[in-house]
């Protein structure tokens, strides 16, 4: 299992417009480079040849790189793959995760994308390989794939499928002791609907969470950013209790072994913040 953690915000960068990434790497705490649906069919090899002069140049930086390679069924997976070995990639994101044979030959730490039918079907063997670090859900890739046509209702929320991923996925991730990321936020202005997004996986259990344009990162962060309240009220429990960690009171509540938990977890957003 990999001691790997990065920071919540996490952002995409088109793998062809590598000219982008230092500015993406001074935003977010991850970057990742994508040769899959941000490149067109015709800017593939570029793309690949972009990354390429990218890993060789002084602004690489390895630790917060993520390079996002097409799907195993694709035919440009097997380049994708040469390009990981020839540059030393170290984390890979593989695009439409759907077995645990497709994971366990990417030769890079994975985090797996789940956004189909069977791979959502299989998410719990497919987080259990022992190369996957992270796990990551799509909304409207598997939403396509079962025929629909929307993974939200008007309104922004998501529909039932698309809740039942998240909820698939995240569960998944904490089985295995990965790093859990939510989905994108497609509507990029809508930076209320995005707080509110990340405040819920926050509360339960996401990592981090995946922007897809830089204004994102500012909400992002703050979201995941416990407030002082929050911080002060862990360090008083913790301090409360010390190393008796029995059911008590504190403050008029019954406190327990998950709301320690609760406590440590608020205290280390804290330290990451």
């Amino acid at each position: 299992m990999s001691d790997w953690d990065p920071g919540p915000a996490w952002l995409f960068c088109p793998a062809d417009r590598t000219d982008r990434y230092p500015k993406a790497l001074a935003a977010a705490d991850v970057v990742i480079l994508d040769l899959e649906d941000a490149v067109a069919p015709d800017r593939k090899a570029a793309a690949r040849d972009a990354v390429r002069a990218a890993a060789s140049s002084s602004a690489w930086d390895p630790q917060r790189t993520v390079l996002r390679v097409n799907a195993a069924s694709s035919p440009e997976h097997a380049a994708d793959l040469d390009l990981v070995r020839e540059t030393g990639t170290r984390r890979v994101m593989l695009a439409k995760s759907e077995s645990v044979a497709e994971v366990e030959a990417v030769p890079a730490e994975v985090v797996v994308l789940v956004e189909t039918p069977r791979g959502l079907q299989s998410v719990d063997a497919i987080a259990a390989a022992a190369n996957v670090i992270a796990v990551f859900w799509g909304a409207d890739d598997l939403v396509a794939g079962l025929g629909g046509q929307s993974s939200r209702h008007v309104d922004g929320s998501y529909r039932d499928i698309a809740r039942h991923a998240r909820s698939r996925a995240l569960i998944a991730a904490k089985a295995s002791g990965r790093i859990a990321l939510d989905a994108v936020h497609m509507d990029i202005p809508d930076l209320d609907g995005l707080t509110a997004e990340c405040l819920d996986a926050v509360a339960i259990g996401f990592d981090a969470t995946v922007a897809i344009h830089p204004s994102q990162i500012g909400a992002i962060r703050s979201a995941y950013a416990p407030t002082a309240a929050a911080v002060d009220w862990a360090r008083r429990l913790l301090d409360h209790v010390g190393a008796a960690r029995g059911v008590t009171t504190f403050e008029g509540r019954m406190v327990d072994g998950p709301i320690y938990a609760q406590a440590e977890r608020i205290l280390r957003r804290s330290a990451r913040a």
